[in-house]
Formats: structure tokens, C-alpha cells, sequence
């Protein structure tokens, strides 16, 4: 029905100021917003005063066609209503009235919510309706004119003169209305939700109740947190679109070829701190075989990639060790001599065992080592296990099984990546803290 419907309790300042000669909250809010339909909720003693002289009405008719249009009028009477402080009244009272106009209205309709007039409770209870979020409504609130408490004067009210005399009615009058922008009792809950879930680095479930909001609520914060359930998956494609998109950099490390060990490494010590203990410990593998090559890449100068050769399997690319190449090279000699009691070395796929060894052999520095040692014991003694068998990995099963807890096993990766040759700083390793800080201001 394309109509605004103004709700507005009556009060003392209403329909023009005696002490002023301005418009009351009321009368202004309709000349601003030019409702099509007026509902006003009157006490016992603005129902006296209506009956005495007309005065809202007449004020309201006379807007009406001053601005040469149509205005409905509808008056909700509670001529028991003396105890005007009960704020527990007003609550419930406005929720069914208001409840009952929603009934009447369609989408293309629009509540307009006057809180400037009335006592203090007829005001809460409007305010509390709204922040509850069960009817959507703009909520008006109208300065005074001297920007300070209205007096309220009734005796020898003199409507007619007091309309004449109004100077809000001369031409370019400034307007006092200011939309009140009350957040919903439901959009402050969700947004303690995605709040906590920030902290809890579940950015996918954060997302999830951010989508459950209107767009413009979530406009401050919402692809960051896209690009950071895109990060936590490793999505790096998704993460620079965003960035791109938005400016924000959350990446400290941001050369591809290096960023993906550092995230990885990340992302490991985000299933640690969330105490999904199984994928860590099965994120392991991956993450030292890298390492191990690295490190021998670095401080031996040996590429493992001379020593191998690609082939395909079901359309993807694989690595093993190519016997002739390894032939007649110091690498060939150190594996096939550790392996001497079983024929010589004969392994097809390059597995972290097979680098721990060239490392001992090669390496003098003892403290890298015993570092390279006890990561692949960690390794050897529960990644398999976990990998292969149907079991419960908790804190206490990383120190029985290994002799290490799992912020000691982490700090051992951490401690590593000295070695490959990677430049990664030690704040590097708060930057997820540092992203959920940078989105949580934004919430």
C-alpha cells in the first residue's frame, strides 16, 4: 500500500509548544515525514485536553492542508490510565498495539515510532520493543529548539493562536527529526556469536551467523571474514581477491612460494589451539618432508628434485626416487648404506625417514640434528597411528607417545623454519590473532 504510518504517544509538549511557539515532537515528525496515517495513544489527561479544545486534531488537519494532502487520524484512548511511570504498562500495551498494526500493514509499508513524546516509560517502551526486533520500525526522535528539556505549560492553552503563530509553519523551517539507529536486541547477540567465534579462529561458523543478518549490518566486516575462513582452508586465490578487493593485508609472509609452508604451519597451530589433536598430528607428514628438503637445500646445497623423477597417476603428478640418478652420488651412497642390511636403497616414494637420514649424515650443527630427530620420532610414533587407526588423541597422548606436549612439538616446527632459509620474524606467528583483532574493531 506504499503507506508510513506514524505511532506517537501523546505528551505535555504536544501539539505545539506553549513556551516556544514550535511544533510539539509530534506535529514535527509529521511534517517532516508527511505520514499518511496518524495512530496517537492519549492518557486520561491528554484525552481532557483533546476534549476541551481539539487541539491535536486541529493541529494535524491544519498541516494536513497546508501541505495539500490527506492525513488519517486514529486515537487510542486509555482514560484509566493515571500511573504514566509504569514502564511494564507501556511495554506491553505498545506490543500488542503495535502488533496489531503490523497485522494491517504490507512489506511496501513503513512504522514510524515517535519517542520524543510521552513520559520517560512510553519512550523505554518503545525503545525496548525496537531493540527486541519483533516489529522493524524507524525510530524518530525530535530535538527541542533550544536543544534543552521542554517546559510543559497547559493552563490558557490557546491552540488557534498558538497555530498562527508557529514559525515552524514559515517556508525552509529547520528540521529537528533524527532517525535513531537502535541495534536489535537479536543483531547484538549474533553479533557477540560471530564475536566469539572470531576468537575461537571458527571463521566459517562466524560467517554463517554473519549471513543471518541484513547486508548492510554485516558491510564493515563481512569479507574479512570470508577471507578468513578462505585463509584457515589454504584458499590463497580467495584470500588475495579479498585483499585486493578491501586493502586489508593480513598476510605477513606474501611470496607464493614461501607463504604456503608459513600458512600451513599456521594452520597447524590453529587445530592445536582448538584441540583437534588428530589433524595435527596428521599434518605433520607434510609439513617436515617439505621442511627436511628445505633445510638441505639451504645448508648442504642438495636438491632433492636432482634425485627423483615425476610420473602421473590417475591424472595427477606424483614424486619418487630415481635409482639412476641416484647412482654413483653421495646421496646414493649415504641411503643405500643405511640401508645396506636390506639390499641397498630400493624406496620409490621420498618420505621424511629417508631425509632425516641424509641429514644426520651430512649435517654437523647437533642442535638441528636432534631437532630433525625428535620431529620425526613424533612423526614415526603417532602420526601413523593416528593416521591408521580409529583412536581418541588428546594432550596426554602426545606426551605418553612422545615424550613431547603439543605446544612443544609446534615450537620445534617453529624453531625449523630458522633453518630452511624462509625469513619469518617471530610476530609472524601471532598474525592470526592480529587478523581477528583487525575484524573484530570493524564489528
Amino acid at each position: 500500500m506504499n503507506q508510513t504510518i506514524l505511532f506517537t504517544p501523546v505528551g505535555g509538549t504536544d501539539p505545539i509548544s506553549s513556551t516556544n511557539c514550535r511544533d510539539g515532537s509530534m506535529l514535527h515528525i509529521c511534517r517532516i515525514y508527511k505520514p499518511d496515517k496518524v495512530i496517537m495513544y492519549m492518557t486520561k489527561e491528554m484525552l481532557a485536553y483533546q476534549e476541551e479544545d481539539n487541539r491535536y486534531l486541529y493541529c494535524l488537519e491544519r498541516l494536513a492542508k497546508m501541505q495539500k494532502r490527506e492525513m488519517e487520524y486514529e486515537t487510542i484512548e486509555r482514560r484509566e490510565l493515571t500511573k504514566v511511570h509504569e514502564f511494564d504498562y507501556f511495554y506491553q500495551d505498545f506490543r500488542v498495539i503495535i502488533e496489531q498494526i503490523y497485522e494491517k500493514m504490507d512489506d511496501t509499508d513503513v512504522l514510524l515510532l515517535n519517542i520524543s513524546s510521552g513520559t520517560p516509560a512510553m519512550k523505554s517502551g518503545l525503545l525496548v520493543l525496537q531493540t527486541l526486533g519483533e516489529f522493524p520500525a524507524k525510530l524518530i526522535q525530535v530535538a527541542t529548539p533550544e536543544k534543552r528539556i521542554n517546559e510543559h505549560i497547559h493552563r490558557d492553552y490557546d491552540v488557534v493562536t498558538l497555530w498562527e503563530l508557529n514559525e515552524d509553519n514559515e517556508e525552509g523551517c529547520l528540521n529537528r527529526c533524527k532517525e535513531v539507529q537502535c541495534p536489535t536486541l537479536s543483531k547484538i547477540k549474533k553479533e557477540e556469536i560471530i564475536k566469539k567465534h572470531i576468537l575461537a579462529y571458527d571463521y566459517k561458523a562466524a560467517l554463517d551467523v554473519a549471513d543471518t543478518l541484513e547486508k548492510e549490518e554485516t558491510e564493515n566486516y563481512r569479507d574479512l571474514l570470508y577471507m578468513a575462513s578462505r585463509r584457515l582452508m589454504l584458499d590463497f586465490a580467495n584470500v588475495d581477491a579479498v585483499i585486493r578487493k578491501t586493502g586489508m593485508q593480513c598476510l605477513p609472509v606474501r611470496t607464493s612460494s614461501e607463504r604456503k609452508y608459513f600458512e600451513y604451519a599456521l594452520n597447524m597451530e590453529i587445530r592445536l589451539k582448538k584441540e583437534e589433536y588428530v589433524d595435527f598430528v596428521r599434518s605433520i607428514t607434510p609439513l617436515i618432508v617439505d621442511l627436511f628438503e628445505m633445510v638441505l637445500e639451504k645448508r648442504e646445497g642438495i636438491k632433492i628434485d636432482d634425485y627423483c623423477e615425476r610420473y602421473r597417476k590417475n591424472g595427477k603428478e606424483f614424486r619418487k626416487w630415481a635409482p639412476e640418478k641416484l647412482k654413483g652420488t653421495k646421496i646414493g651412497e649415504i641411503l643405500d648404506s643405511e640401508y645396506d642390511k636390506d639390499g641397498g636403497f630400493n624406496a620409490r616414494e621420498v618420505y621424511s625417514i629417508h631425509l632425516k637420514v641424509l641429514i644426520e649424515r651430512i649435517e654437523q650443527e647437533k642442535h638441528l640434528v636432534e631437532l630433525v630427530q625428535n620431529l620425526r620420532f613424533v612423526e614415526e610414533n603417532i602420526r601413523n597411528l593416528a593416521a591408521h587407526e580409529i583412536m581418541s588423541v588428546t594432550e596426554d597422548t602426545l606426551q605418553k607417545m612422545t615424550g613431547f606436549s603439543g605446544n612443544k612439538i609446534m615450537n620445534m616446527i617453529k624453531e625449523l623454519f630458522h633453518y630452511t632459509g624462509l625469513n619469518i620474524k617471530k610476530e609472524y606467528w601471532d598474525s592470526y590473532d592480529k587478523m581477528n583483532q583487525m575484524i573484530l574493531e570493524r564489528i
